[in-house]
C-alpha cells in the first residue's frame, strides 16, 4: 500500500489545530457555552430543592414549602430544557461549520498539489479523510467537545457543594476520581492507536471499493465476480476486526468504571444513613448528596464515552493535518511575473528528470529548441518518457536538472495559473464530466457562446456525431463519458482543449482511440488552425502514419532524444526510426502503401 509521504503531527495537536477554527464561530460557541453553564447550574440547583422539600416540607408536613419546592422543580426542569435544546443548537451550528471549513480547505488543498503527491497518494485515503475523518471531527466538535467541558465544570461545582455539606461524605466520594482518570488515561492512549488504524483500514477497503466500481466491465468480461466479492470480504473482515478490538477495549473500561460507581454509592449510603441515624445528617441532605453522586459520577461515565469519541477525533484529526501540511512541490517563486510572450520558442535545456522516489532518471540530458508555429510530433516506445517530457512544460512536474524556458524565460518564472492558462492539453486518458457535451466542451471557458463550441467541434471532427444524436449538443453525458466510444471522448476532449487560450498545444496520444484517418485529419485541421494564430504544438502519437507531416519528430528512446528531424530525415538516418515503421507497416498499416 501506497503512503503519504508527509509530515506527522501528533493526534492531540491536530485536533487542536481543528478547534482553532472556534475563533471564527466564538458567539454561537459562547451561546453554546452559556447553555451549558445554564444546564449544570440547574443539574446543581435541582438536589437543593428536594432537599429542602424533604426537611422543610415533608418532614415538617408543611404544604406551602412542599409546593413552592414543586413549583420551583418544574421551573429548572423547563430552564434545562431550553439550555439543552441550546447548547444542542449552537454547538452542531458550530460543528457544521468546522467541518465546512475543513472540507473547503481540504479540496483546496488537494487541488494546489501536484502530480507527484497524487501519484504516491491513493485516491481512496483522500476520500476517506475528505468524508469519515472530517465527519468524527465535525462529531466530537458537536457532542463530546461540550460534554468534556461539562464533565470538568460539573466535577468541580459538585465538589465544592460536597465538600461543604459534609466533607467526610466528600471526601470518600472523590476517591472514586483519581482511579476513573488513570483508567482514562489508559483507555485513550490505547483507543488512539486502534482508531487510526481503523481509518487507515477503512481507507483501503474504499480503495477496493472505487477499483470495482471503475472496473466493473472488466471484472465482468474476466468472470471474476467471485474473487472480487471475496477481496472485498477479506478487507471488510479486517475492518470489523480493527473495530472489535476498539469494542473490546470500551468494554473493559466500563464495567470497571460501574463497579467503582457502585463501591462509592454503598459507601456513601452505608455512612450517610449511619450519620442520619445518628442525628448528625437529615433524611433530605442524605437524599441530596446522594443525588449530587450520581451528578458527579455521571460525568466519569461521559468521559469514559468521550474519551473513545476524542481518540477517533484525534486520528481522525492527525489524517487530516497531513494532507494540510503537505508541501506544495510546484508553487510560484515569490517574484513570479505573468506570462505573457508572443513568438513561443521552447527550448530545453540538458533537461534532466527523476520522479520522487525513483532510482532512476526518467529523462536524461533532453535538448532541443522548437520555433514558432512548429508541430512537433513525438515518438518512442512506451515507456521511454514521451509523456513525463511534455508534462514539464506546464510544470506538471520541475526539471531535477537543466531549464525549460520559453522565449528565453524559465517557466519556472512565470506564474503557474498564467502559464497552464495559456498551453492546452490533452491527455492520453480522457476524462470527461456528468453534464451536456456543451459543458465538457466549454468546461475552461464556461461562458463560450455556441458557435465557438461548434467551430472546437469541427476542428476535432466530433461535430456531424454531436448533431446525429437527438438532444445535438444537449445530450447528457453519463459518468466518465460513459455511452460514448473512446475515440468520441478524445475528440470531445481535444475540442475541450481547443476553446482554451493556448499559446502551446500538448496532444498526449490523444488520438489513440481514433482511427488513423480521422487521427491525420484532425492533425492536418490543428496544421491549418496553427497557421492562423501564434502558437506550437506537441503531439505524442503511436501512428508514425499521424504525424509524418509534422514540421519535425522527435524520437525518444529509454529516456534520451536519441534523433529529430523530418519524416523523410529521420527514415534515412535513424535506424529505430525505421525499425519502427517496419514493424508499423507489417503490422497491417496501409497508411503508407
Amino acid at each position: 500500500m501506497v503512503k503519504l509521504d508527509v509530515a506527522s503531527p501528533s493526534p492531540i495537536q491536530s485536533l487542536k489545530r481543528a478547534l482553532g477554527y472556534l475563533n471564527e464561530y466564538r458567539w454561537m460557541s459562547l451561546g453554546a457555552m452559556l447553555s451549558l453553564l445554564l444546564l449544570i447550574a440547574a443539574d446543581a440547583l435541582t438536589p437543593q430543592l428536594f432537599r429542602w422539600e424533604i426537611d422543610q416540607g415533608i418532614a415538617k408536613k408543611d404544604l406551602d414549602i412542599v409546593f413552592q419546592a414543586s413549583s420551583s422543580l418544574i421551573c429548572v426542569a423547563i430552564a434545562r430544557g431550553v439550555s439543552s435544546f441550546g447548547q444542542s443548537f449552537w454547538a452542531e451550528t458550530v460543528a457544521q461549520g468546522v467541518a465546512y471549513k475543513l472540507r473547503n480547505k481540504i479540496f483546496q488543498k488537494i487541488q494546489n498539489l501536484s502530480f507527484s503527491y497524487h501519484d504516491r497518494a491513493p485516491t481512496s485515503q483522500l476520500l476517506t479523510r475528505i468524508t469519515s475523518d472530517i465527519e468524527k471531527i465535525r462529531t466530537f466538535v458537536s457532542t463530546t467537545l461540550l460534554q468534556v467541558v461539562s464533565s470538568l465544570v460539573t466535577v468541580v461545582t459538585i465538589t465544592v457543594i460536597l465538600l461543604v455539606m459534609n466533607w467526610q461524605l466528600a471526601l470518600i466520594t472523590l476517591t472514586s476520581i483519581p482511579a476513573a482518570a488513570l483508567l482514562l488515561i489508559a483507555l485513550f492512549s490505547r483507543s488512539a492507536v486502534l482508531f487510526g488504524r481503523t481509518q487507515q483500514l477503512l481507507g483501503e477497503l474504499n480503495a477496493v471499493l472505487k477499483e470495482n466500481l471503475l472496473g466493473v466491465r472488466v471484472i465482468k468480461a474476466f468472470v471474476r465476480e467471485d474473487a472480487e466479492i471475496e477481496r472485498y470480504r477479506q478487507r471488510n473482515q479486517e475492518v470489523v476486526a480493527a473495530n472489535m478490538k476498539v469494542v473490546r477495549t470500551l468494554s473493559n473500561f466500563f464495567p470497571l468504571v460501574f463497579l467503582l460507581s457502585n463501591l462509592v454509592i454503598l459507601a456513601v449510603l452505608g455512612y450517610g444513613g449511619s450519620a442520619v441515624i445518628g442525628g448528625r445528617f437529615s433524611l433530605g441532605e442524605l437524599v441530596a448528596f446522594n443525588s449530587y453522586l450520581a451528578v458527579i459520577l455521571q460525568p466519569i461515565v461521559q468521559m469514559g464515552f468521550a474519551s473513545s469519541v476524542i481518540a477517533q477525533a484525534a486520528a481522525s484529526a492527525k489524517r487530516v493535518y497531513e494532507v494540510f501540511d503537505t508541501e506544495e512541490e510546484i508553487r510560484d517563486r515569490f517574484d513570479a511575473i505573468p506570462f505573457n510572450s508572443s513568438s513561443i520558442r521552447i527550448s530545453f535545456e540538458d533537461v534532466s528528470f527523476r520522479y520522487p522516489g525513483a532510482t532512476h532518471d526518467a529523462l536524461k540530458g533532453i535538448s532541443f529548441e522548437t520555433k514558432p508555429n512548429e508541430l512537433i510530433a513525438i515518438l518512442g516506445n512506451t515507456g521511454s518518457g514521451k509523456s513525463t517530457l511534455v508534462n514539464l512544460i506546464p510544470r506538471f512536474y520541475d526539471v531535477t536538472t537543466g531549464a525549460i524556458r520559453i522565449d528565453g524565460s524559465d517557466v519556472r518564472d512565470f506564474t503557474l495559473q498564467s502559464l497552464r492558462s495559456h498551453i492546452g492539453i490533452v491527455f492520453q486518458e480522457t476524462r470527461l464530466f456528468s453534464g451536456t457535451i456543451r459543458y465538457n466542451i466549454a468546461y475552461a471557458v464556461p461562458h463560450a457562446p455556441l458557435e465557438l463550441v461548434i467551430e472546437a467541434a469541427k476542428i476535432a471532427h466530433i461535430h456531424e456525431f454531436i448533431i446525429s444524436l437527438p438532444d445535438g449538443y444537449e445530450t447528457i453525458v453519463g459518468e466518465r463519458g460513459v455511452g460514448l466510444s473512446g475515440g468520441q471522448k478524445q475528440r470531445i476532449a481535444i475540442a475541450r482543449t481547443l476553446l482554451t487560450d493556448y499559446r502551446i498545444l500538448i496532444l498526449d496520444d490523444s488520438t489513440s482511440a481514433v482511427d488513423a484517418k480521422t487521427a491525420t485529419q484532425i492533425l492536418a485541421s490543428l496544421d491549418k488552425l496553427m497557421r492562423t494564430r501564434t502558437c506550437t504544438v506537441f503531439a505524442i502519437a503511436q501512428r508514425i502514419s499521424t504525424v509524418k507531416n509534422a514540421d519535425r519528430i522527435l524520437l525518444i528512446d529509454g529516456g534520451e532524444l536519441v534523433a529529430q528531424g523530418t519524416h523523410e530525415e529521420l527514415m534515412q538516418n535513424s535506424p529505430l526510426y525505421g525499425s519502427i515503421l517496419e514493424s508499423q507497416i507489417q503490422g497491417g498499416s496501409s497508411d503508407f502503401k
